[in-house]
C-alpha cells in the first residue's frame, strides 16, 4: 500500500494563529531555558522520586500508589478560564507547595504585571473542550 502523498500542516493551530496569539518569536526555539531552571526542575524530580521510595519502603507499595492517585484527583479542579485564576489549594496543601516561599510571594505575581493580558474566556472553553488549539490564554504581550 503506497502512502499518501500528501504533507499535513497544521492551519489555525498554536504556531500559525499570529491574530489571537501574537507573533511567533523564534528566540524561544533556538535558546533553552536558564541553566538554573533546567536544574530546579531536574533536583525537584529526583526528590519526588527519592521520597516516592522512602514512602514504599516505610509504608508499603500501596501509598504512594494512592497519593499519586489524589493527586491526579485533585489536579482535575480548575475554575473557567477567566479573570480568577484557579488556586489549586488541595493540591498545594498536599504537595506541601503551600510552605514553599517563591518569587511571586515577594516580586508580585506575574498576573498583576501591566503587560498582562487577560485571558479569553471563550477560547480558553474551546481549548478545555478540545474545539481549538493552543494554550488557554497568551500570558503577556
Amino acid at each position: 500500500m503506497e502512502a499518501p502523498k500528501t504533507i499535513e500542516h497544521q492551519i489555525g493551530g498554536m504556531k500559525n494563529d499570529a491574530l489571537r496569539f501574537g507573533l511567533h518569536g523564534v528566540k524561544s526555539d533556538i535558546v533553552g531555558s536558564h541553566p538554573l531552571e533546567s536544574a530546579y526542575q531536574s533536583a525537584s524530580t529526583r526528590q519526588e522520586e527519592m521520597k516516592r521510595k522512602v514512602l514504599t519502603s516505610t509504608y508499603g507499595s500501596a501509598f504512594p500508589l494512592k497519593m499519586e492517585l489524589d493527586r491526579k484527583i485533585l489536579s482535575r479542579f480548575h475554575r473557567p478560564s477567566g479573570a480568577i485564576p484557579s488556586s489549586m489549594l488541595g493540591l498545594e496543601a498536599m504537595t506541601g507547595a503551600l510552605e514553599d516561599f517563591g518569587f511571586e510571594d515577594y516580586l508580585n505575581d506575574p498576573r498583576d504585571s501591566e503587560t498582562f493580558r487577560p485571558a479569553d474566556m471563550h477560547h480558553g472553553m474551546e481549548v478545555h473542550l478540545g474545539l481549538s488549539k493552543g494554550p488557554v490564554c497568551p500570558s503577556f504581550m
